[in-house]
């Protein structure tokens, strides 16, 4: 009996194939495990392991779990169902089996794992045969040359007239058997010393396909030994399996990379997983060692990590999936970060360098000359890309020739090599890091290199420090961003016991402008932190670190709920130390935090009097660069004060005049770029004023801004400011919602909390706007709540409005006039004008709900005093909003004229927005009044 897919023979052991037929003559029952082993071993007791066993192969050949194959349906404990359609048919086409002849025309060993995710790699190797003769698959041990060598190999069995040899050359200890190897696996019976005659003159006429594996060891021999056979013996073709070329001529390369994985790990769903090889890989595995395992929605992100981790190495995944069953998916993600031994556990079956990662590396290791060991171990260090430069900094001892050396290493595959850029980057992969580290621990020279490879990062990054002001963003990230994860190895290290502070304190300095642009604000906060703790005063150069580490640790609680109220006293000490040094950078930096703090508190005449004081200091530069900076400050302490004239006078000509350094030198002295900071203020007072259109086209403009220079900070700040908030006020609220999306993306994807309490606040008022108002209730209130613990109140107030309005709708009127009073109290306290007429006009409308006999003419108060403080501030936008609600008053009092009057009057004054909601509303209103 066969088994065919289309019209291949599937490869299926005899009692594996049996299952499958008990299996299939009672599809869609469950065949008890019973059942299936008294049928297959029906005179032998045997347990269910071999059943298990057989099961998992049976499964392997089927493809079963692969997307659109499922065929076996474990039932936990019972046994085993078919759970594939089944058709039979009487009238079936016979199927000829391969012939006996050409069945034993080859010598190749059974496939123990699918080549997943190597069909393209497949097909490209069958393409090349027959034009190239010899081909050699190279990559790093454990990567599947030997399982991509035998899938192709198996694809063109009958091709070959004398069929497919496969010689394992692992077990030779001297390349002089090699010759001999290939002969044993031919049959042939040589009588001399030299075989290579003999068997180069028996391969002559014969066409074959020889596939020698793991020629590493060897590699000499196999190059010279191929080359005579294809020079004698124009029909045979070579595949050959090595870590290194073999450099014959006549040689085409293959490299085969590691299996893809997710990019992403983190936010992976199931079966977005299941699409990449590595994991497919992973899953297969653990079924095949755990009964009934499957990938669960919450392990896929864990799955992806431990893939990830180990770098796409189909040997290391296999041997981390048989590890499930003891410690589950999540622990072993945990413990593969640097417990290497954890995958020192395969099949028995295995050639003995694979039964364990460990093996297989060490068989990478031992082969290598003493110079070339000595420097894998030393760039265990390095925990990212790193370039010849670095190496040779850190790696180097006396009379190496790293450059040499370091290219033979990626020449057999143990480095891997990205000459892409301008300069090439070198990288280890996180398995052979791990092992390397474990070799460098053993030989003594642990500590040495550590430091060695602190030092250099410190320095690595100083020379950053010294070269973001004259390069463009993009080349400085291309060139220190990489480097991220060494600096972390490098901190770790000096801020350890056996570590050296001193240059811990230095790097932590050195790398606060890579956590700038990249918003990486918590681990910056705890690293200086950490540097402060363990500073220890000296020198000037010392104190001039310390002014550094204060203002750095102030900014990096900036946005941080539990910081808020306490930002200022690092950035007040740091000032102090730029004064004494007479350093106006850092006391320009200073004054921006000490501004941007008050600011953030609601304290708006203190804010307006540092902007001030920063404005005239930047005056005194000599090339006055930071001046427009100063204008910006002013101008948005004057927008929340209420002078909106002010304000745009202060912010036209900066965004005019704004010579347009790298947006890198605003990020990293004042946190965010300044042009997109600028167009913050400019869109509110846009539509303050009345320019609901220019408004919104300003929110669109700045935000693909921030999105083209890839800075968070920027980007939260300008839809936290400006885009959620403007496109509420001009009633659009679809890109409401595509805002406060983003928002709240980017704000918990980077931990950015304040912003992320907007983003629920802005979500609540959505949810209100569409009429689910108890959970938009709920959602505003707790994030209000939020604001008020932390003290971050720029925006405090006027979510206090729409939270009162909110409670309007839901008819809690007592509740709405609290909050209004809070927002009316905290206006008055912080002078903070540019929203008073809005609170104005909706205390009025709450007066209006409680319907107590006063209550019309006290609205009416309210009313009138809100569209004086709007006609006073030039804020045509609040005047249109209250003449509305005081025209609805005087209508219903049977002053339809005097309402009509007040609204047309205002409705006048604008030049565009038109299509807005509270433009259309007044031409609707005004339309009535007239039509009554």
């Amino acid at each position: 009996m066969l088994l065919m897919e289309d019209e291949t023979p599937v490869r299926l052991g005899s009692r594996a194939l049996e299952i499958l037929i008990a299996l299939t003559e009672r599809s869609g029952e469950l065949v008890s495990k019973n059942e299936l082993m008294d049928r297959v071993w029906p005179d032998t007791t045997v347990d269910e392991n071999s059943l298990k066993f057989h099961i998992c192969s049976l499964r392997r050949a089927l493809g079963d779990g692969q997307p659109g194959r499922r065929y076996l349906a474990t039932v936990q404990g019972r046994g085993y169902t078919f759970v594939a359609p089944v058709e039979f048919s009487s009238a079936v086409k016979p199927i000829t089996p391969p012939s006996a002849a050409v069945d034993r025309k080859h010598n190749l060993p059974s496939l123990h794992t699918r080549a997943l995710g190597r069909g393209d790699t497949i097909s490209a190797l069958l393409d090349r045969f027959p034009r190239q003769r010899l081909i050699t698959i190279v990559g790093e041990g454990g990567v599947g040359k030997t399982t991509v060598a035998l899938a192709v190999a198996e694809a063109v069995i009958g091709t070959y007239e004398h069929g497919i040899w496969f010689v394992d050359l692992a077990p030779l200890n001297d390349e002089h058997f090699v010759a001999g190897a290939l002969a044993s696996a031919l049959g042939l019976e040589t009588h001399s010393e030299n075989p290579i005659p003999e068997l180069v003159a028996h391969l002559r006429i014969r066409r074959m396909l020889i596939v020698l594996d793991t020629c590493d060891h060897v590699v000499g021999a196999v190059a010279a030994l191929a080359e005579q056979i294809l020079a004698a013996a124009p029909q045979v073709h070579i595949l050959a399996t090595s870590r290194e070329p073999l450099r014959a001529q006549g040689e085409q390369l293959h490299r085969l990379p590691p299996l893809w994985v997710p990019p992403n790990p983190s936010r992976i769903t199931a079966s977005d997983a299941l699409s990449f090889p590595s994991i497919q890989l992973f899953v297969e595995r653990a079924a095949a060692m755990l009964e009934g395992f499957e990938l669960e929605e919450a392990e896929a992100p864990a799955v992806a990590e431990i893939c990830r981790k180990l770098g796409g190495l189909p040997l290391a995944i296999e041997l981390a999936a048989s590890r499930v069953e003891a410690f589950g998916v999540r622990q072993l993600s945990l413990l593969l970060s640097s417990q290497l031994n954890l995958l020192n556990y395969g099949k028995r079956s295995a050639r003995p360098r694979h039964r364990t990662l460990t093996s297989a590396l060490d068989w990478s290791y031992e082969f290598l000359p003493e110079v070339e060991r000595a420097l894998l171990r030393r760039l265990s260090v390095f925990r990212g890309a790193f370039t010849l430069e670095s190496a040779s900094a850190v790696a180097s001892v006396a009379n190496s020739d790293v450059s040499n050396d370091l290219a033979n290493l990626v020449a057999k595959s143990l480095v891997a090599a990205d000459v892409g850029g301008a300069v090439v980057q070198y990288r280890l992969s996180d398995t052979l890091r791990v092992y390397a580290a474990q070799k460098l621990a053993e030989s003594g020279e642990l500590e040495q290199y550590v430091r060695r490879h602190a030092e250099h990062q410190r320095d690595l990054f100083e020379q950053a420090g010294a070269e973001w002001t004259s390069q463009r963003t993009d080349e400085w990230l291309a060139t220190h961003a990489r480097h991220i994860d060494d600096l972390r190895a490098a901190l770790d290290w000096a801020f350890s016991p056996k570590g050296d502070a001193a240059v811990g304190v230095a790097l932590t300095v050195s790398a606060v402008p890579m956590w700038f642009r990249l918003s990486l604000i918590s681990e910056c906060r705890g690293r200086v932190e950490q540097a402060l703790a363990a500073f220890q005063p000296g020198s000037t150069e010392d104190e001039r670190r310390k002014m550094q580490l204060y203002a750095a640790l102030d900014w990096s609680r900036f946005f941080l709920t539990a910081s808020v109220q306490d930002t200022g006293f690092a950035w007040t000490i740091a000032l102090e130390l730029a004064e004494r040094f007479g350093d106006t950078d850092y006391s320009l930096r200073s004054l921006w935090g000490l501004w941007a703090g008050r600011l953030n508190s609601g304290d708006f005449p203190a804010a307006l009097e540092l902007a001030t004081k920063f404005r005239n200091l930047a005056a005194t530069e000599a090339d006055r660069a930071d001046l427009p900076v100063g204008d910006r400050m002013v101008g948005a302490s004057l927008h929340f004060l209420g002078d909106q004239i002010g304000a745009r006078q202060h912010i036209e000509p900066m965004l005019s005049h704004y010579i347009t350094r790298d947006h890198h030198s605003d990020v990293v002295r004042f946190q965010f770029e300044q042009s997109t900071t600028a167009n913050i203020t400019m869109a509110r007072v846009l539509w303050l004023q009345g320019f609901a259109d220019q408004a919104m086209r300003t929110v669109k403009d700045s935000i693909e801004h921030a999105l083209s220079i890839d800075h968070t900070l920027s980007l939260c700040n300008a839809l936290a400011q400006s885009a959620c908030p403007v496109a509420f006020l001009a009633g659009d609220l679809p890109a409401a919602e595509r805002y406060t999306t983003m928002l709240i993306d980017r704000a918990d994807r980077h931990a950015v909390e304040v912003w992320l309490i907007y983003g629920k606040c802005f979500r609540g008022q959505l949810l209100i706007q569409r009429a689910d108002v108890d959970a938009g209730l709920r959602l505003l209130g707790a994030a209000v709540d939020d604001l008020r613990k932390a003290g971050f109140a720029q925006y405090l107030t006027a979510f206090l409005v729409a939270f009162a309005e909110g409670l309007a709708r839901s008819g809690q009127v007592a509740q709405g006039l609290a909050a209004i009073e809070e927002a009316l109290t905290r206006s008055q306290r912080n002078q903070e004008r540019w929203c008073f007429a809005e609170i104005l006009r909706v205390k009025g409308e709450l007066i209006l709900r409680t319907r107590h006999p006063a209550a019309a003419t006290e609205a009416e108060g309210h009313f009138l005093q809100s569209i004086d403080s709007a006609r006073r501030q030039q804020t045509p936008s609040w005047q249109l909003r209250t003449a509305m609600s005081l025209a609805e008053l005087w209508r219903g009092r049977d002053k339809p004229a005097a309402a009509e009057q007040l609204l047309s009057s205002v409705y006048n004054k604008f030049s565009e927005g038109f299509a807005t909601n509270d433009l259309k509303r007044a031409r609707a209103l005004i339309d009535q009044l007239r039509n009554t």
